[in-house]
């Protein structure tokens, strides 16, 4: 392992040199970063954040916590929902809790710069218990208004809208949130998980399913994606909008583009057949 020494440092001016050389200036970002990628950033994840803002950025990451997540109610099981119940009941860490946009707990998973994001003051983040994306800059207000329990993808579709970027900082398509969206638009429910309500009651939330075949869909998006290295860290930068719509069209065409391989992952054999079905009764 290098010492941190060794390692290459980064400055907020690179850092905003890469943000004007891939056009990115003055757009909405989400942003799926890996700090250590760079190598050495001279201020850490804020440093970054900085860097984005200051080139007029709007900044969006995922900033989910399971912290929240409770066991469903028996009535509340819906089949091909990715999940065997009959092994486990479900998480209890939600338990007595309740969400709000203001906490500013995070899962680990998320990394340092979406964790300097939720601290950030002024910043905004979305309204659903487990998924939540949180933003800061110029319509961080706008882009996460409209994510709720069962709309946990309106803050990227708010990005497509308003022509924004997708930035993977040092991470691949696996992380890319924006594909689970297309995964909608081609006709998969998402799944069902659970979470208390502002009255203390489990509510029915939408997540999303396993990521770890999204690389599978680097034929369909190449055609639209930029690189640029900054520091250590590979930049693959791709339009929202586009991407959503060349994703989409791939899983229509061959549903177990998204699969990751595992024939024993539930989550992924049950989006190829469409996700939850919601509605149609109890599956225990």
């Amino acid at each position: 392992m290098l010492e941190a020494d060794s390692l290459m440092k980064v400055t907020i001016a690179e850092i905003r040199d890469g943000v004007r050389n891939l056009s990115l200036s003055g757009h909405p970002l989400c942003v799926h970063s890996s700090l250590r990628s760079f190598g050495r950033v001279e201020g850490g994840a804020q440093a970054v954040v900085d860097a984005l803002l200051a080139e007029g950025c709007t900044v969006m990451v995922p900033s989910f916590f399971w912290g929240f997540a409770v066991p469903p109610p028996p009535h509340s099981r819906p089949a091909r929902k990715g999940w065997d119940y009959a092994r486990f009941e479900g998480p209890t860490a939600g338990v007595g809790r309740v969400y709000t946009p203001e906490c500013t707990e995070i899962d680990a998973d998320m990394g340092a710069i979406p964790a300097a994001v939720v601290t950030m003051p002024g910043r905004a983040r979305g309204g659903h218990p487990l998924c939540s994306f949180a933003a800061v800059g110029p319509v961080a207000r706008a882009l996460v208004a409209e994510q709720g329990p069962l709309h946990v993808y309106a803050p990227l579709r708010a990005l497509a809208a308003r022509n924004g970027w997708v930035v993977l900082m040092g991470v691949g398509l696996d992380k890319m949130t924006l594909i689970h969206l297309a995964e909608q638009m081609a006709g998969r429910n998402p799944f069902r998980r659970w979470a208390n309500g502002p009255d203390g009651r489990a509510i029915e939330v939408e997540v999303g399913g396993c990521s770890d075949g999204f690389g599978n869909l680097e034929p369909a998006l190449s055609a639209f994606i930029r690189e640029r290295k900054v520091g250590e860290s590979m930049w693959l930068v791709l339009p929202a909008r586009d991407a959503l719509e060349a994703a989409a069209a791939a899983i229509r065409q061959n549903p177990e583009v998204t699969h990751c391989g595992d024939p024993d992952c539930d989550r992924c054999n049950d989006a190829v057949l469409g996700g939850p079905v919601v509605g149609a009764g109890v599956d225990g």
